[in-house]
């Protein structure tokens, strides 16, 4: 009598905030400084290895948690937009994919494997993943359909979601993923974060390319009023000018009472990172698992023996200005989330992808 066979070992990945732009070259050559993803080559050497013959027996499922586009950083026709519709979208969307052409390529041969796929989770940078158009379009482009997941995915006691939505400045509205009224035709309905990405931020990174990549932002304030003292003084007038214009200039494509920008700064200060909104999730008794991005820091945090909170990183760029850790830092983290063979719970790892000199290793965490 033959054997049964044996069924494929599972596997799934989670990456998050790579924020692929439309390339480090600008169309007439020189350098795009608002492309903040520098790692296209170690991105497809990582497709690349779970796509190799040692995993022809895994069933892998990679999990895009947020972020992985960035549409606010990119231009359409020259212009940065927060009057998105869908078609402008789909064009932003193809000039991202021109500018990585690689990277979809690897994609596109890692769903040409027998056994996997893609979940594509959506951010706050990439809420233009909402819109049909641009899901067919990237399915065109890697020639398979993905999974889409509006803002969380669940399974098997993990959850997983990109966390926006637990941060007042970056939370869509889960009923009114668009605006119509008044409009001539539906546009994303962006939170205060992305207004305020577009309008303020990218123009004070015209100087100041490094603005949004420091952390903790606190000690950067601090930093700045002894060593770029006018820079600050100058941005925190034109801030002013911009929440008052936020909040009393009446515009349909973008809607911001004083109440609800009151409740963005109150918010702000109770919860200054995403733990305390993984230990919330961690209540519900059919979670034991939770995978955030957003906050661009790696983080891993156990309660019990039982509840784990991990958070993926960034493939991008960071000054740190913690005394402990000095610098800038660049680890291409991710979670690989195991099945045990013996049928118990699956299991997170946080890792860091060191390309096929070294292929990763276990993050040390406390």
């Amino acid at each position: 009598m033959a054997a049964e066979a044996k069924p494929p070992q599972k596997l799934k990945l989670v990456i998050s905030d790579l924020h692929l732009g439309k390339g480090r070259s600008m169309g007439g050559g020189g350098h795009n400084p608002l492309e903040e993803f520098y790692y296209g080559e170690k991105l497809v050497e990582f497709f690349n290895y779970y796509s190799s013959p040692q995993f022809k027996d895994y069933e892998i499922e990679l999990i895009i948690n947020g972020d992985f586009l960035d549409f606010l950083q990119v231009d359409y026709r020259g212009h940065f937009m927060t009057v998105l519709t869908e078609p402008i979208c789909v064009e932003i969307l193809k000039s991202i994919v021109e500018g990585h052409r690689s990277v979809f390529k690897a994609m596109k041969d890692f769903l040409s494997q027998p056994l996997r796929e893609i979940t594509y989770v959506v951010g706050n940078h990439d809420q233009a993943m909402l819109w049909p158009a641009c899901r067919d379009y990237l399915n065109e482009v890697v020639g398979f359909s993905l999974r889409y997941k509006n803002i969380v995915y669940f399974f098997d006691g993990v959850h997983i979601e990109h966390g926006h939505m637990h941060e007042a400045a970056n939370r869509l509205d889960p009923k009114r993923f668009f605006l119509k009224k008044n409009l001539a035709e539906p546009i994303l309905n962006l939170p205060f974060g992305s207004h305020f990405c577009v309008d303020f931020v990218l123009k004070i990174k015209e100087k100041y390319p490094f603005i949004n990549k420091i952390r903790p932002f606190s000690r950067m304030i601090r930093w700045s009023f002894w060593n770029e003292t006018w820079m600050l003084f100058t941005s925190l007038i034109q801030l002013v000018g911009y929440l008052f214009r936020s909040v009393f200039v009446q515009d349909p494509r973008r809607q911001m009472s004083f109440k609800k920008l009151l409740s963005i700064f109150l918010e702000s200060t109770i919860f200054p990172d995403l733990e305390s909104s993984a230990q919330s999730v961690l209540q519900d008794d059919r979670v034991h698992t939770v995978i955030f991005g957003h906050s661009h820091v790696y983080k891993y945090r156990q309660w019990g023996q039982e509840k784990e909170y991990f958070n993926t990183g960034t493939w991008t760029e960071l000054t740190s200005l913690d005394i402990v850790s000095l610098g800038k830092i660049t680890k291409l983290t991710y979670v690989s989330i195991d099945y045990p063979e013996t049928g118990s719970r699956p299991r997170g790892k946080l890792k860091e992808w060191k390309g096929f000199h070294r292929i990763d290793e276990d993050v040390a965490v406390s």
